[in-house]
């Protein structure tokens, strides 16, 4: 099984987070018709579309919780076959829909059944890779299917979309779910009986305790993430519309768009080969924090609308390569075993849905005032500014205690 897990379990569920987050993206792409067909073009589109494209955060804010927990009492394979077929499901019932209530029903329903979902993947981690391979496993699983996707998806999606309409998108994004990834879930992905480093079962009683989250300093390590989610969301879901009101339309809004995501891939490597060969993760983790923060409150400075993109790239590429890989490992390593998929619950879903959420509002709401979404993204910098401090902190605390 030494070979093949990586086949096995890495491989299908890095392909799975690739269409959850398709999945996820995909109204960002077709905001503007669906705007127009369902009624909220116009004075209302900044707030009608900011509760459009979080709600969907909401829900999994509220599953990712919920997902944690889900993980001490069934098996990881069976949740995340049942949610990928439900969010799938979601998906295409919204290329059928011409009410905006359905609409806001499926994105609901497409979070919460992510949210459920995305814990599992820690808990696959564990349960499958030895404690040396999980940087790697996690880089696979996690990293590579959210990063890929965004980098390869606004220029899939925004052709398919000019070219067939909005319902057509959805048809297949959610498609692909339900007739390629589902099967595949079920044919390789292996019960945690069979799983090599699986945690010994516990009473259902047990209640978590913050010591077994790593004590007050898993504060710092939330409020960390709640920025990230910040800066992550509150881009990645206005990104094709930002990187329109700079000049770029057509194909190249899409390769625009997908820019700062794709500089993300290549930076991981180096900068996860350092982080591996220095051992100091948080350093590395709360630099991808800092310097994009800075970076961001620099977008007042240029002029040209080529120049904010690649500031734009540069900051979230140089976050995503630096942040992501390292925060999990980090999590992973001061967690007890039996409380790693109910704290990856509680940090992705109170960061990510939580801070998203924020973010989303935050940005639709400061460019219906401002008439510019760079107002919102400089915002986000500062605040992950304070995001990157925190993780410090949380590195001066949690080496005093291990001194």
């Amino acid at each position: 099984m030494t070979h093949s897990k990586w086949w096995s379990i890495g491989t299908p569920l890095m392909m799975g987070l690739f269409v959850a987050y398709i999945d996820r993206t995909n109204l960002s792409v077709a905001i503007p018709s669906i705007a127009t067909d369902l009624g909220f073009a116009g004075k209302h589109f900044a707030v009608t579309a900011s509760w459009a494209l979080t709600i969907f955060l909401i829900g999994y804010a509220l599953a990712n919780i919920l997902g944690g927990i889900l993980t001490r009492r069934y098996d990881s394979k069976t949740i995340v076959v049942w949610c990928m077929a439900i969010w799938s499901l979601a998906t295409v019932v919204v290329g059928f829909t011409g009410s905006l209530g359905v609409l806001l029903i499926c994105r609901l329903v497409l979070g919460a059944a992510e949210g459920v979902y995305w814990p599992q993947q820690s808990r696959f981690a564990q349960a499958w890779f030895a404690p040396e391979e999980r940087s790697k496993a996690n880089a696979v699983i996690q990293y590579y299917g959210q990063f890929l996707a965004l980098a390869v998806g606004f220029m899939l999606l925004t052709p398919i979309y000019d070219a067939f309409g909005w319902r057509v998108l959805f048809f297949l994004t959610g498609g692909v779910g339900l007739i390629a990834i589902v099967p595949l879930y079920m044919i390789n992905l292996r019960p945690e009986s069979e799983a090599p480093f699986r945690s010994a079962p516990e009473n259902e009683s047990t209640r978590l305790r913050l010591a077994d989250l790593g004590g007050p300093a898993f504060l710092l390590l939330l409020f960390s993430y709640i920025t990230q989610g910040m800066l992550f969301w509150g881009i990645t879901l206005w990104i094709p519309l930002a990187v329109r009101s700079l000049g770029f339309t057509g194909f190249s809004q899409a390769v625009a768009s997908a820019l700062p995501y794709g500089t993300a891939v290549v930076l991981a490597v180096p900068i996860t080969l350092i982080s591996d060969r220095s051992g100091k993760r948080v350093l590395v983790a709360a630099l991808g924090l800092l310097l994009p923060g800075l970076l961001m409150v620099c977008l007042p400075l240029l002029d040209s609308g080529a120049a904010k993109l690649a500031l734009i790239t540069v900051a979230l590429g140089y976050y995503a390569a630096s942040y992501s890989p390292n925060i999990w490992s980090i999590l992973q390593n001061s967690v007890e075993p039996r409380a790693v998929g109910p704290a990856s619950g509680i940090l992705n879903g109170i960061g990510a849905g939580g801070g998203g959420t924020l973010a989303g509002f935050l940005v639709g709401l400061l460019t219906s005032v401002t008439g510019s979404y760079m107002s919102g993204f400089i915002v986000l910098g500062g605040l992950v500014i304070l995001g990157g401090l925190a993780l410090l902190a949380y590195g001066r605390v949690t080496s005093r205690r291990t001194a």
